[in-house]
């Protein structure tokens, strides 16, 4: 389960990566918006990754946020393209509520394990 998150979450980066960098005519069209479009694709690629690399997730958002520094910055050489310090902030911070979406969805789960009748279970 851990290669198939792993290779997810690599297609993610990638598919992003081509995306921002790639030919303007092989771009998605916007659905939710430029800034929704951004926010939905970087909150995906936090939680593929907070999710295959779960021992390594606060090292995994460091170098997320670096590496979405890098692709707005090699936007300047790129034609039709430009870089805006709008699009980093909102790049990062949706990665990092997706490992933030991880942590706690992996948190939720160990309490299952540990508890399965923790959701049906009412209060006193």
């Amino acid at each position: 389960m851990t290669a198939l998150l792993r290779l997810v979450a690599w297609l993610l980066a990638a598919a992003v990566t081509f995306a921002t960098l790639g030919p303007p005519d092989a771009r998605p069209r916007p659905f939710l918006g430029q800034q929704g479009d951004h926010a939905l694709a970087f909150v995906l690629v936090g939680i593929a990754f907070g999710l295959a690399y779960p021992q390594r997730r606060w090292t995994a958002s460091a170098l997320a946020v670096a590496l979405i520094g890098l692709l707005e910055i090699m936007q300047l050489w790129v034609p039709g393209r430009h870089a805006r310090f709008e699009d980093f902030m909102v790049d990062a911070l949706s990665t990092c509520a997706g490992f933030a979406l991880s942590a706690a969805a992996s948190w939720m789960m160990a309490q299952l394990v540990h508890d399965p009748d923790v959701v049906t279970r009412q209060r006193p």
